[in-house]
């Protein structure tokens, strides 16, 4: 009872964030744009429209001016970002769809993990590349996705990959996936306008004239830089909490613990995508830390495996040879139809 209701306040917890960045982000964007003006107004000597007013002011008339602009620009930029975030994520990593007639076994497994929920099955989507990843994507019920790479599909057997696309459904259920699409979608406006500030910055410095416009300079500076990590942190802070919740899931899901440790043991130092942007990577099942762990977005592999040892009874066994390194008949026995599957289709080649 009490893991359904922390479930539940998981959920509502989400839904509130998503309201909160609707609106912070906009807001964000404003102080921004105030920042923007300030150091406009300092670095030239007069405002940004020419009159002769306070350099102090200048941001604060920017943004009675140009408010409207922002929150509709960021209005628009949402609305274009809903209807075709899909299509942009699948451009991003290289995604295409997966057909049952293709991938029989992984479209079946997934159909089977919905109906056991009464869920309506997502979309299945395939990134051709070596690294062991999946990820799921969309915002509303019409437009979920689960993407999954070849990489994963070549080095999992069957009860794993079951595990990942449990886990991923699980971040669908939990509204996780909504949360994250959102926060890739305004990070990525705020990084845009950011840089376009920034740009602007540069070009005005050297006209910089005045006694107070090195001052006024630096403020602007910092509030940019505040706004841009603020953006960052809020990505950050979309919560590490999610990828023990959805591996709880996974468990959930498909009975089995050890076949999410086992999963997490090939996954782990193989997920890599060279190429995917920084703002997708976040929803990936791994997402390897960068800066010593600074702005990591997961938590560690390590900590994930013994949340599964010590609350779900998994056992962290030794992984089995690869399936190369096994006699036929032995590969045959331990994969089953799945294995054969792998060696002579779309799981291997």
């Amino acid at each position: 009872m009490a893991s359904a209701v922390g479930l539940q306040t998981h959920i509502w917890n989400n839904n509130a964030k998503s309201v909160m960045l609707l609106v912070g982000y906009p807001l964000l964007l404003i102080l921004m744009l105030f920042a923007f003006f300030a150091f406009l107004g300092g670095v030239t000597g007069q405002p940004y429209d020419g009159t002769q007013i306070s350099r102090m002011n200048s941001g604060l008339n920017g943004v009675r001016l140009y408010w409207h602009w922002a929150v509709g620009l960021a209005t628009a930029w949402f609305l274009i970002a809903w209807m075709f975030h899909q299509s942009m994520i699948n451009r991003s990593t290289g995604a295409r769809p997966a057909t049952r007639a293709e991938y029989p076994d992984l479209y079946n497994s997934l159909e089977n993990l919905c109906i056991s929920r009464g869920l309506t099955m997502p979309q299945l989507y395939i990134i051709d590349n070596p690294a062991l990843n999946a990820y799921a994507s969309g915002l509303s019920e019409k437009s979920y996705a689960i993407t999954v790479t070849t990489g994963l599909m070549r080095s999992l057997n069957r009860e794993e990959i079951e595990a990942v696309l449990g886990h991923e459904l699980t971040h669908i259920m939990n509204r996780d996936v909504r949360l994250l699409v959102i926060g890739v979608i305004f990070a990525g406006m705020i990084s845009f306008f950011a840089e376009m500030a920034f740009r602007g910055m540069v070009h005005g410095a050297g006209r910089s004239r005045g006694r107070n416009a090195g001052g006024v300079m630096l403020v602007a500076v910092i509030v940019l830089a505040v706004g841009y990590l603020f953006s960052l942190v809020i990505r950050m802070a979309i919560s590490r909490r999610r990828e023990y919740l959805a591996d709880a899931g996974a468990v959930e899901l498909t009975r089995n613990p050890d076949a999410m440790v086992s999963a997490l043991r090939r996954i782990s130092g193989n997920s890599k995508i060279e190429g995917a942007p920084a703002e997708i990577q976040q929803m990936f099942i791994e997402n390897p830390p960068a800066f010593a762990g600074l702005f990591s977005t997961h938590p560690p592999i390590e900590s994930r495996i013994d949340a599964l040892v010590r609350y779900a009874g998994a056992q962290d066994l030794p992984l089995s040879a690869p399936e190369a390194e096994l006699p036929p008949q032995v590969q045959h026995q331990q994969k089953g139809p799945w294995g054969a599957l792998r060696r002579r289709g779309p799981w291997g080649g």
